[in-house]
């Protein structure tokens, strides 16, 4: 009887564990995010040429969801101007917002 109610107990701590250990947000914050910024910067006027450019974006989200670009650390004009109209004051759907959370990404334009 004794090693039964042991039995028992042990199947209860390792279940309990188990439960605690799962994923329990399933999808993460930042992939979200990063999957939509690459949605909002997907279509795009580059030619050739211009293909394989490089940028830093540095961000924040507001109270509202929205994207707010601080700066974009390349060399290219032409590429910090349109990162900044495409991706400014543009809603993105995060469930936790933390507003003023610094956000870095890197894009890279390819042709």
């Amino acid at each position: 009887m004794r090693k039964l109610s042991l039995i028992i107990v042990a199947a209860m701590l390792l279940s309990t564990g188990n439960i605690l250990a799962s994923d329990i947000d399933g999808v993460k914050p930042s992939k979200n995010l990063s999957a939509q910024i690459t949605k909002l910067l997907e279509d795009n006027s580059f030619t050739d040429e211009e293909a394989d450019l490089i940028a830093q974006v540095r961000f924040t989200l507001n109270g509202e969801g929205e994207i707010v670009v601080l700066s974009v650390d390349t060399d290219h004009t032409d590429l910090e101007r349109f990162v900044k109209s495409r991706l400014n004051y543009k809603k993105v759907d995060v469930s936790k917002v933390e507003e003023g959370k610094l956000y870095t990404v890197p894009v890279r334009i390819a042709s």
